[in-house]
């Protein structure tokens, strides 16, 4: 036999094999379609447990410090020395730095001179208003020749009254060049370096900012308008960040700012939530993941959301297998569950919903139990066998059956 004829002979044999293959593969889909055990569905079962179960309503916000105070300057200046830095504990009175001081004390010693000026030309009116009076009172001088004297002590008292006043104003100056901390904190941000000129103008220079007190931190989380409803004063709040996921911290909200604003198209309520910081792990600045628990039940019958949906499919209603009709839904309270009895039909039982987590459902109904096992949906083997190509094949309901 030649090699022409022995690849003729093996593409033959080739090709049978295939054909039996997919003949078998044919009798066998139609044998299952035919089959009376697949008229009867296959279901998922879950089980009602015993648990706690909790509602939440997530978001995310900044972490920042309790309180902060922004110390700047009043008079303008170069900055002659820095005392503190970054991370700086310091306390309150604390010099924080210096300004350039010369020109201030010579504004002081300038004002020194004009109260020395204006205290000599106070005594020099007041020894002339003495000479003068008891001339005026013998009416040596008339009353027109004596006013000059007697407003010349006026205006001299006046202007050591102005001139003691600029000199005040003067030392305030010069106290200023002092830098000091208004409390007892901790420096976050230094934005001056030395050898800088600040400007005290109208917008008063930020120089540093002091955290008053790092164990207690403050969080300014963005809420929806859809969960803001949920939310309330000195409700319990969990939070992780991102440089510490395997600790979980706790808070208290501390207050709900009722000035909307939109993100996205979407209205945010700014909430303040409080919470404790007693390992140093919060840092300000930290994005935090936070779960507000609106509800907490520690122990309750729970079941997956899925068994609630479920519904029996409506083929089985020809083959008397329907459990009894649904009751009325007087409210979005009420469920039911479905159990498979021994003998393949489906039960339903009427059941209370309570809180939800998405996941699962609180449920209540006298006849619920631990560990009850009720139908949550159909197998995906079920599902596509129904949808099945060879579905053709399948004889009507009620035929009978192949012959």
């Amino acid at each position: 036999m030649t090699i022409r004829q022995w690849c003729l002979a093996g593409l033959r044999y080739g090709l049978m094999l295939c054909g039996l293959i997919f003949l078998g593969q044919l009798a066998a889909t139609a044998f299952k379609a035919w089959s009376p055990a697949a008229d009867q569905p296959q279901y998922l079962f879950a089980t009602v447990a015993r648990g706690p179960l909790e509602t939440l309503v997530s978001s995310t916000g900044t972490l920042a410090a309790l309180e902060t105070v922004e110390v700047g300057t009043q008079v303008s200046g170069t900055i002659a020395s820095i005392a503190v830095d970054y991370n700086d504990r310091v306390r309150k009175g604390q010099v924080l730095a210096v300004l350039d001081q010369a020109l201030f004390t010579a504004q002081v010693r300038e004002a020194e001179a004009n109260v020395d000026k204006a205290r000599a030309a106070l005594t020099q009116a007041e020894d002339e208003f003495q000479r003068n009076r008891p001339l005026f009172d013998k009416g040596f001088l008339s009353a027109r020749e004596f006013l000059p004297v007697r407003i010349g002590v006026d205006t001299a008292r006046a202007a050591l009254a102005a001139a003691e006043a600029g000199l005040a104003r003067a030392r305030t100056n010069l106290a200023y060049t002092v830098i000091r901390s208004p409390i007892d904190g901790t420096v976050i941000k230094r934005s001056v370096e030395a050898g800088q000129t600040v400007a005290a103008s109208l917008n008063t220079p930020t120089l540093f900012l002091i955290a008053r007190d790092l164990g207690h931190m403050r969080i300014e989380a963005d809420v929806d308008e859809s969960d803001i409803g949920r939310i309330r004063t000195g409700q319990a709040v969990r939070f992780t960040v991102q440089s510490h996921p395997a600790e979980t911290f706790h808070g208290t909200v501390s207050q709900i700012r009722l000035q909307p604003r939109t993100i996205a198209n979407v209205v945010n309520y700014t909430v303040l939530i409080d919470a404790k910081n007693d390992k140093g792990l919060l840092l300000p600045g930290m994005t935090a993941t936070i779960d507000f628990v609106v509800s907490r039940v520690t122990d309750a019958l729970l079941v997956p959301n899925a068994a609630l949906r479920f519904q029996p499919p409506a083929e089985t209603a020809g083959k008397g297998q329907a459990p009894e009709a649904p009751a009325r839904q007087d409210d979005d309270r009420s469920g039911r569950l479905y159990t498979l009895a021994a003998d393949g039909r489906l039960h339903s039982l009427p059941v209370t919903r309570g809180e939800t987590d998405g996941v699962k459902t609180v449920v209540s109904g006298p006849d619920l139990r631990d560990g009850l096992q009720v139908v949550s949906g159909l197998k995906p083997a079920e599902r596509a066998a129904r949808g099945n190509f060879f579905s053709f094949l399948r004889p009507p309901r009620g035929a009978g059956g192949p012959r």
